[in-house]
């Protein structure tokens, strides 16, 4: 989806560019939020429905979201929807999350789990991970029955797996060679 990405790259450098450092955090969790929010498949199709507004469309956005959007999120909001870009939200919100990343020198890191991973163990794992791939990382956490057991890391196009599904899949094909 490069012309997304392309649409997109503008409004969140724009964003990046506009939020003073110290509320990049703030402001990375609602763009999230509003990114999600737009790639709703219902909430999609409403915004591509004629017969809704843009306020119509601002007011139904804003009104799903958790919390109060501050100021910056409306008028942030209001701009995307006046230009037509709804789609191109949750690219907006990746693309922020990775400028914020490189401007920080941290990563993305999606831990895979077979079973929920307790706060100090996450953080026993966040500080080898860190060592291992030699940067911050912001860790997040899916749980993936299918492993059967351990974990599988990805940060970015880097994958740790130490699953057992992995294990299991190393000595089918070995016995299988």
């Amino acid at each position: 989806m490069a012309e997304i990405a392309t649409i997109a790259r503008p409004y969140a450098e724009a964003l990046f560019q506009a939020t003073p450092a110290d509320q990049r955090d703030a402001a990375l969790a609602w763009v999230d939020e509003l990114g999600a929010i737009a790639a709703d498949p219902q909430i999609a199709q409403l915004a591509h429905d004629p017969k809704v507004d843009a306020a119509q469309r601002f007011e139904l956005i804003a009104s799903v979201a958790r919390t109060p959007l501050p100021e910056a999120a409306r008028n942030f909001l209001r701009v995307v929807i006046d230009n037509g870009r709804l789609a191109a939200l949750p690219e907006v919100a990746h693309q922020f999350r990775a400028l914020r990343n490189a401007q920080g020198g941290s990563s993305d890191a999606v831990v895979y789990s077979a079973f929920p991973i307790g706060d100090a163990a996450l953080a026993d794992l966040g500080a080898t991970l860190q060592k291992r791939f030699g940067r911050p990382l912001n860790l997040s956490v899916v749980i993936d029955s299918s492993l059967i057991g351990g974990v599988r890391v990805a940060v970015g196009d880097e994958v740790l797996d130490t699953s057992v599904r992995a294990r299991l899949d190393h000595m089918k094909a070995a016995l299988a060679a």
